[in-house]
This record gives structure tokens, C-alpha cells and sequence, in this order.
């Protein structure tokens, strides 16, 4: 049976496989290896790629056989026109977006061996496209190798730092095939002048401004003409140091090989905050995390915050040249537990400063994840610079006692308080660090730590995820006006190339919720972490960089949330709104009439009763019922049938009801035994003729009832289906056998059926990876071979959004 079934000729002169993954599915015959287009259909195969994963019931992503999942389906990004993708033919990898330009509507991108330029509106616009080509050279690519680098391509120029020099010139620096060096590139006055090149008679050492090791991080701010930079200077990656290098001011660094400065630290971010409106006292803070030096023999991980005024010269018998108002403190971010033992997220991922009218006082949000091997997660936590001011205002570490912990320091504390700069609101008769006492600075290099830590606003995380196989990278925040309110919005990236947009609503107990609004799969799966993502509010674009290439997403995508005011409520999103024939972006300035827009609640019965009047009234099964479309899915006896619903918002709760054939009673489907339901959908396994029938599957979310989805299921007798599909005893092959009768098949579906099974296959056909899937067993060799042929056509690039 499975010899005639595989050699049957596709109708469209196709021979593609719908193949589907027998073991996950548990399917009891082998007829989903079927050529043509009639299996998944008929046995009930949902198509395999990533639109398709089982979720276990205590919620942990993956199923049975380890397949990459998504808490909801990615959106098909081509489709919506709300992305484009960077894809001009570069040989480069390791894209991070590292400056944006708004004067110059221009963004600076750097990748291995090459500096793009690339338009802010439109990341693809020509001849706005400019590169620079700027390898290593070929001897210091062989020195790179002989040295026994270049396991994993790091022997190239990976740029890894763009700064504003000035209004035509960027300052930018390379890993140079571990072999640092800078140069200044001339990208014109105005961006009309389309200039972008390197000038080669200003190269210099990058050594102190950028990390030899593609795969370490540099953060570096370029402040009045001066380069501050936290690095790694040497090739073997083991002195890390702040450094101070170009200007006019004396070259700075941290104490060299002193834990207690800094321990084996991965630097996040570098941000200017003044601390008053004298200039005198600005200081620059630097977020990151190293490994704990109480413990060198455990890996323990924590995240700091710390900080040095812009005008320190450093000491004058200690310290020389190296930094004298250098503190650090603790950043926690944790989850209080009820016994009062907290859930720690100690590893810093990444920051965003958002600025507020007040540029004294930003607010900075944190990703965290947890690093230990058992505990995994994520979390956001948001800070106050009040809070961070009063940490580094307050006591000193200091170790003492017999057992040598640490103490906060209640000794005699020397004038000026150390960490303060000079000429500062403070200490306005000193205007150097060199002026400092000596008991300042020795206290100083003795006492880099702040005893208390930096706790987050309310003492607990704004957003956590765990026991989910992925991680947070990156985090961008936008406020956002609607009609009840400002709310945050958070862009997380994840190391799985999507990105969660999710929102926190305020609760009536002065604390908060999230609330994820979508999942975007912006780069295939396993692309590589997604890099810092910069946000422009005002061309309302998130620009999000990979490994594979640079994407950048509108903010909003009001028409994917549906057609029904209902549906435009349910998504709870301030930027859309209902304005009375669409859902389209919220105007504050639009007609208030026919506006409707409800995010802290999401109430549809309240705001759409103008459209859907007797429907919400009654909000009822049979209302919510109305207008859905009743599909038909085939299935064959003892075989398994997938019944989809995704429904739009992931904060619904999916019910799924029977309506027998021959009863007008409908019952609520449990779920156990052969009835698994997934995240997708439904899961009939070892189908039986009593299955058939009517399958609803309705969500409830805000008291407000609606069908996603009805699915007539019609179970076929395996029996019957093989007595349609056995031919004529005459062999195969041969002059003159018949073709098998599809004529009497189609009688069994009818039109719009061959349409969703046409669809599904070109679904999986989309989704598929480059293998392709076993023959059957009983295939002959040469059978194989022909099969093989047109199963390349699956091998061209999906049509989803991203890269492979």
C-alpha cells in the first residue's frame, strides 16, 4: 500500500513531500510521507517548521521531540509591510547597529570588515546605501592565525566602535585581527552630500579604545573631543580597564590587576548623567557586571553601576594616572519571595536610558537573566537616579572582623568625601584631583564599593520570564499617549531573533502588570542574540541588528489586530484605536465620537456597543458564533488530526467545544488521553469514526465570548479511503496502467477544501528546512533518486522574514 501510495502522480505535475514529523505527532500509519497534496489534509499533519510546537501542561516550551517553539505564531513580517531587512550582498556577519544620526537621518552600522551607512527611513533606499571596506590586512590576518586564533572567524576587523568627532567626521575603531586600530571616517556636512569614505593618512592604534576579541563587548562615550572606553587592552583578554585616551586631559585607566576595581568584567553601557547644573560635577556612569571576588572559586556573577567624573586627573603620589573618583555598587534586580528569601537575576544584559525633561534625573531600564544552571530567566527592572544617588552618597564597604566580611565603614571620613569631583558644587576651591589629600586618595583605591546596593523601583522586577528556553538580550522603551493614559511600552529582544512587545499597566494597589501584546520573529530562529536596538520615536521604527543583518519595525501594526472594534479593544495596544471603519493608530486630535480605544481594561461590551450592539449585549455563544467561517478538515481512521486556533490576543482563554453529527448539543471537549491540546490548537490522536463532528474553538478574555475557529471534522474509513486508492492489479509502471482514479478522491472534497489543503502544503513547503525528509522504506533506488530531484526546489530561500 505505501509503494503505490508514494509513486502516485501530483495533479499540478509536482512531487513535492509534505512531509510532517511522525514521531511528535504520533501518527499510527506512514501515509503523511505521501506525495502530492493529499496528506496533510487527510491524516490531519499540521506542517512542520517553526509555526508548529507542542507545549507540555506545566507551560515549558518544546515538544516531545525538541522541537523550537513560540509562545505565539511569528508574524509573517513581508506580508504586514510594517519591516524592512538590510539585504544588501555583503560577504560580512556580525551586525550591531552603533550610531544613529538623527541630524544626518543617517544610521552607522559595523559589521566584520565593513562600515555601513544606511538611510533611517529606509534601510534598503538607493543610492543611500554607502559602505566602507575595511579588512585587516593580509599579514596581520596570518600573524592572527599563527597565533592560534581564527577557530570561529574572530582573525578579521570586526568594527566594533562609531562615534560623533564632529559635524563631517565619525571617530571608528576595529578588533583589527586582534590587533586594535581607528581611523576617522568623513561622511560629509549634510546628507544630501552623499559622502562616506575612510581616510587612510589618520589611522592610528585602537589599543585602550577597542577589545582585541571580536566576541568582547567595548562601550565607549566620545565626550569633548576625549574617548572613554570600557576595554580589554591586551591580547590575552585578562586586563580590563576604563580608559581615558585622546583630548587634552592626562590618559586614564582603573588600578591595573586590582579585583577590588574590577573582576573579569563584561561591559553593557556607557552614559553621561550630570548630577547638578554645574559642569564641574558631571560624571560618567558605566553599567556592566564581573564575577564575584568573595568567591573565585564559584561562578558567581554580579551586576554594578559604576562611576567617574569627567574632570579626574588622578593622583598625585597614588594613583597616578589612573582614576580617583571611582565607585561602583551593587545593581539588584530580584524577585521577594514569601518567606523573605529573594530570586536573584545577576547577570546585566543590557540598558536603556530613557531621557525625561529633567536630564539630571533619566530612567534606566535593565535586562537581567539568571545565571545559575538550574534557575532559568529573564526580568526588566527599572531605576530611579535618586535611588542610585543616595547608594553612592551613603557608607562605604570595608572589610573587618574576625571572620573578614563586609562592614559598612563607620570610621573617620577624610575631606573631600572621596568619589566627589573637584571644583565641583563640593569642593569649589580644588579644582584638580591632584589637589587631593593623600588620606582621599588612598581611602579611595582601598574603597571602590558601596556598601548598600541599587534596588529597583518598588523592589521588584517590571517584566520576568522563566522556565521559557530563551532569554532576554536587549531592551528599548517607548511612552506612549493613548486615550486613559501614558504607558510604557518595552521592546525585548530574545535570543532566539524575535522580538516581545509588551506593556505595563498600573494596578490599583500602586503596582504594575505586564501584558505582552505580540512576539515577532524578526530573524529565523537561532539567528544569534539580537544586539542593543535603538528606537526612534519620532519615525515611530525600532532598528533591530543580528548577527545575520539589521531589520527596522514600525512601531505598530494596528491591522493585524483584526476588523472588529472588538478585536481592536481586545488588543489593548496605545497605539492603535478603533475610528469607527478600521483599527488604525491613535490620534489624540482624531473625533472622539467615533474613537475607541480601552487599554487598561479592554473592555469591548463598554466601547464597541455603537458596532456590535446585540452581539456584546449578549456576548453569548450563539452571538459570538455568527460571523464565524465553518471550514471542513478530512481525517482518516486511526490516523492524527491537528485542529488550528490561534487566536489573536495571547491573553484569551481557549475553550474548545463538540457538536456531535445528529445533535444539536454542544459539549464542552476534555482534554487527556488522545485529545492533546496545544498552543496552536487541537491534537486528535487514533481518530475514530465517532470523532466527527462540529469543533468549536471560542476565547473568552474581559468576559467577552467569540469562535476563533469551527472545524467539521468528517473521519473517513481507512477502509474506504483504500478502496478509493487501489488501482488496477496491472504494475506500476508499465505501458498502459491506469493513473490512480483522483477523480474518485475529489468527489470526497469539495472546492474550498482544496484550497486549505493546497494552502497548508505551501504553508510547510515555506517552513521546511533544507533536509529533506527519509524515503519510505519500500521505495526502490531509482524511486529515490527521482524523488530527490524536485525536493531541491525546497532548498531556495523561505519567504518568511530574516535570514536562515
Amino acid at each position: 500500500m505505501n509503494s503505490l501510495l508514494d509513486s502516485l502522480v501530483c495533479p499540478t505535475g509536482r512531487a513535492h513531500l509534505c512531509h510532517c514529523p511522525l514521531s511528535c505527532i504520533e501518527v499510527a500509519v506512514s501515509w503523511c510521507s505521501w506525495i502530492g497534496k493529499w496528506a496533510p489534509l487527510l491524516m490531519g499533519c499540521p506542517p512542520a517548521g517553526p509555526r508548529l510546537g507542542l507545549r507540555d501542561d506545566a507551560g515549558k516550551d518544546g515538544g516531545p521531540c525538541g522541537t523550537d517553539t513560540f509562545p505565539f505564531p511569528p508574524i509573517e513580517l513581508k506580508a504586514t509591510g510594517t519591516a524592512h531587512f538590510f539585504n544588501f550582498l555583503l560577504n560580512s556577519s556580525d551586525y550591531r547597529i552603533l550610531l544613529k544620526d538623527e541630524d544626518h537621518d543617517r544610521m552607522y552600522v559595523g559589521s566584520k570588515d565593513y562600515v555601513l551607512s544606511l538611510d533611517l527611513h529606509d534601510i534598503n533606499r538607493e543610492p543611500l546605501i554607502v559602505s566602507i571596506h575595511w579588512p585587516a590586512s593580509q599579514q596581520r590576518i596570518e600573524e592572527c592565525i599563527l597565533s592560534g586564533k581564527n577557530s570561529n572567524g574572530e582573525c578579521g576587523n570586526f568594527i566594533r566602535l562609531i562615534q560623533p568627532w564632529n559635524r563631517t567626521h565619525l571617530y571608528v575603531c576595529g578588533t583589527g585581527a586582534y590587533n586594535p586600530i581607528c581611523a576617522f571616517v568623513n561622511r560629509g556636512r549634510k546628507a544630501q552630500d552623499y559622502v562616506f569614505y575612510l581616510e587612510p593618512d589618520k589611522l592610528e592604534s585602537g589599543k585602550g579604545k577597542c577589545s582585541y576579541d571580536p566576541k568582547v563587548d567595548t562601550v565607549s562615550a566620545l565626550i569633548n573631543e576625549e574617548l572613554y572606553a570600557g576595554v580589554y587592552i591586551d591580547f590575552m583578554g585578562t586586563d580590563a580597564a576604563i580608559f581615558r585616551t585622546m583630548g587634552k586631559q592626562t590618559a586614564m585607566r582603573t588600578d591595573q590587576y586590582n579585583s577590588r576595581w574590577l573582576n573579569d568584567p563584561a561591559f553593557v553601557r556607557a552614559q553621561l548623567i550630570p548630577d547638578s547644573s554645574e559642569r564641574n560635577d558631571d560624571k560618567l556612569y558605566f553599567f556592566f557586571r564581573e564575577k564575584s571576588a568573595d568567591a573565585p572559586l564559584s561562578p558567581g556573577v554580579y551586576s554594578r553601576i559604576g562611576r567617574i567624573c569627567l574632570n579626574d586627573d588622578g593622583g598625585h603620589c597614588c594613583l597616578v594616572n589612573k582614576w580617583s573618583t571611582f565607585l561602583k555598587a551593587r545593581l539588584v534586580c530580584s524577585v521577594p519571595g514569601p518567606d523573605g528569601i529573594e530570586t536573584h537575576f545577576d547577570e546585566l544584559q543590557d540598558v536603556f536610558i530613557q531621557q525625561t525633561q529633567d536630564t539630571k534625573n533619566p530612567v534606566i531600564y535593565a535586562v537581567f537573566s539568571a545565571s545559575g544552571s538550574v534557575f532559568k530567566g529573564s526580568a526588566v527592572c527599572v531605576y530611579s537616579m535618586a535611588d542610585i544617588r543616595m547608594v553612592f552618597n551613603g557608607p562605604f564597604a570595608h572589610k573587618e572582623g574576625p571572620n573578614y566580611q563586609w562592614m559598612p565603614y563607620t570610621g573617620k571620613m577624610p575631606y573631600p568625601r572621596p568619589g566627589t569631583c573637584p571644583g565641583g558644587t563640593f569642593t569649589p576651591s580644588m579644582k584638580s584631583t591632584k589637589d587631593y589629600p593623600d588620606e582621599v586618595i588612598n581611602f579611595m583605591r582601598t574603597h571602590p564599593l558601596m556598601y548598600h546596593a541599587v534596588y529597583p523601583t518598588h523592589r521588584q522586577p517590571l517584566v520576568v520570564r522563566t522556565n521559557v528556553n530563551y532569554r532576554f538580550t536587549t531592551v528599548a522603551v517607548d511612552q506612549v499617549d493613548a486615550a486613559d493614559g501614558r504607558y510604557e511600552v518595552l521592546f525585548l529582544g530574545t535570543d532566539r531573533g524575535t522580538v516581545q512587545k509588551v506593556i505595563v499597566l498600573p494596578r490599583d494597589d500602586m503596582e504594575t502588570e505586564e501584558l505582552m501584546l505580540e512576539e515577532i520573529e524578526v530573524f529565523k530562529v537561532r539567528a544569534g542574540n539580537i544586539s542593543p536596538c535603538p528606537l526612534c520615536p519620532q519615525q515611530q521604527q525600532l532598528y533591530v541588528s543580528s548577527a545575520v543583518g539589521v531589520t527596522h519595525l514600525a512601531l505598530h501594526r494596528c491591522d493585524v489586530y483584526g476588523e472588529a472594534c472588538a478585536d481592536c479593544c481586545l488588543a489593548r495596544d496605545p497605539y492603535c484605536a478603533w475610528d469607527g471603519s478600521a483599527c488604525t493608530r491613535y490620534s489624540a486630535s482624531s473625533k472622539r465620537r467615533s474613537r475607541r480605544q480601552d487599554v487598561r481594561h479592554g473592555n469591548p461590551i463598554r466601547q464597541c456597543l455603537q458596532w456590535h450592539g446585540a452581539d456584546l449585549a449578549a456576548h453569548a455563544p450563539a452571538a459570538a458564533n455568527k460571523n464565524t467561517v465553518e471550514a471542513v478538515q478530512y481525517g482518516v481512521e486511526g490516523s492524527t488530526a491537528f485542529l488550528e486556533c490561534q487566536p489573536r490576543s495571547p491573553q484569551a482563554s481557549i475553550k474548545w467545544l463538540l457538536q456531535k453529527d445528529n445533535s444539536d448539543r454542544r459539549k464542552e471537549l476534555r482534554v487527556g488521553g488522545r485529545v492533546l491540546r496545544t498552543e496552536q490548537g487541537l491534537l486528535l490522536r487514533a481518530l475514530q469514526l465517532s470523532d466527527s463532528g462540529l469543533y468549536s474553538c471560542t476565547a473568552t478574555e474581559n468576559n467577552f465570548k467569540h469562535t476563533v475557529t469551527k472545524v467539521q471534522l468528517r473521519v473517513l474509513s481507512s477502509r474506504a479511503v483504500h478502496a478509493v486508492l487501489v488501482q488496477a492489479e496491472t504494475p506500476l509502471g508499465l505501458p498502459g496502467a491506469p493513473t490512480p482514479r483522483y477523480q474518485d478522491l475529489l468527489q470526497l472534497l469539495s472546492q474550498p477544501e482544496m484550497g486549505l489543503l493546497d494552502q497548508y502544503c505551501q504553508g510547510y513547503w515555506r517552513h521546511t528546512a533544507a533536509s529533506p525528509p527519509q524515503p519510505l522504506a519500500g521505495l526502490k533506488a531509482k524511486e529515490q533518486q527521482d524523488q530527490k530531484k524536485p525536493r531541491n526546489r525546497r532548498n531556495h530561500q523561505p519567504e518568511t522574514y530574516g535570514h536562515t
